[in-house]
């Protein structure tokens, strides 16, 4: 006649756990912990990672700033001195709040690790941490499938919005565009409207758009983000960038 095995509880378990590391001395108790708990470690550990990186997203996204601009360029140029000047400009008016200048944000395709540049972006945005983008090609065509940029002809002033135009600097495209299961772009799903500024040719582009390696010039575009709370100063920004 075969018995049952009785089932050990959870309580069981680290109770004869205490028991046998109470039993051992030095590098033994450490080589135990490592075999029988690096995963419940690890685990930990990374739960411990996401919510100190969550908090302090929350936290920044929450810090008083008049505006908060992500750059990113085709190149690797440091257009952080432009920056300055514009900045200090810009709170020579005497309003509180810092600017928040993101140069460190990568975005390409032709990347392996694309999708996590992604999710980088989508996540800043949400967090309302990105009031201006100045972008590749990439970027912009993501934020545009995002449909995370405020339509122009909104955003901006008459005077600013009619010059831009008849310079020719106003990219009227397709925004929400998504690509089904099958693969496909489905042109009659987007929503039509003036997204993006062309800043080639202004002297930020001629400045820090120069294309690497004799290749030909890329396109540089900025787009003001749907859900900014600061789109006077975003306006201001767009005023400088196009000059």
């Amino acid at each position: 006649m075969s018995s049952e095995k009785v089932p050990v509880s959870l309580k069981d378990y680290i109770k004869r756990d205490i028991t046998t590391l109470k039993g051992l001395k030095g590098k033994a108790k450490l080589r135990f912990l490592w075999d029988y708990y690096k995963l419940p470690f690890a685990l930990l550990l990374i739960i411990c990672l996401v919510v100190g990186v969550t908090a302090h997203m929350l936290y920044e996204g929450q810090k008083p700033c008049r505006l908060r601009i992500c750059a990113v360029l085709n190149n690797e140029m440091d257009c952080s001195p432009w920056f300055d000047s514009f900045v200090e400009e810009l709170k020579s008016d005497g309003k509180s709040g810092d600017v928040d200048l993101n140069l460190d944000q990568p975005f390409d395709y032709d990347n392996q690790y694309y999708y996590i540049q992604e999710m980088e972006v989508m996540t800043t945005i949400s967090s309302y941490r990105m009031d201006v983008a100045i972008c590749n090609p990439d970027l912009y065509s993501y934020l545009l499938a995002l449909n995370a940029c405020m339509t122009l002809d909104t955003a901006l002033p008459a005077d600013l919005y009619n010059s831009l135009k008849a310079e020719g600097r106003i990219d009227h495209t397709l925004a929400n565009l998504q690509i089904d299961e099958y693969g496909e772009v489905h042109p009659e799903d987007g929503i039509e409207g003036d997204y993006g500024i062309i800043l080639n040719g202004t002297d930020f582009a001629n400045t820090y758009n120069v294309p690497e390696d004799g290749d030909h010039e890329e396109p540089l575009y900025a787009v003001i983000i749907s859900n900014t709370d600061h789109l006077d100063d975003c306006v201001t920004l767009i005023r400088q960038l196009t000059k």
